[in-house]
């Protein structure tokens, strides 16, 4: 890179870093490789968050994201994490809905039902 894209990137940084050539080379080589990495880890943090709002929607259902997840597997409805964050932001009688399809479509899912009473247990 040149003097001239050098400064022009160097713009905005504190100190010596944005007119002194030797120094801001060094600072713009390094803040670039910071874009490069973060370009990457945004991804893994937006993931991240969809689970999470996916997790607290099911979760308000009595599922889970892992149970949920299969259950919509199960029944092959394809819808990406994305998708499914906003659904249970913006749309939570559409997310009901699936909830509901995910709960059924996984025998895992059942409700567990109340366990029998034996022996002392009956008389108490």
């Amino acid at each position: 890179m040149n003097k001239k894209e050098v400064f022009k990137l160097a713009k905005g940084f504190r100190g010596r870093a944005k007119n002194c050539i030797r120094i801001a080379r060094e600072r713009v080589e390094k803040a670039l490789q910071y874009s490069y990495r973060d370009r990457r880890n945004k991804k893994r943090d937006m993931r991240s968050l969809w689970i999470q709002r996916i997790n607290a929607g099911t979760r308000q259902h009595g599922l889970n994201y892992g149970n949920f997840m299969h259950g919509l597997m199960k029944e092959n409805i394809q819808l990406n994490r994305k998708v499914l964050s906003e659904i249970s932001m913006h749309e939570p009688y559409s997310f009901k809905a699936l909830v509901d399809i995910s709960h059924n479509a996984f025998p895992g899912n059942k409700a567990a039902s109340a366990p029998k009473k034996e022996g002392l247990a009956i008389l108490v």
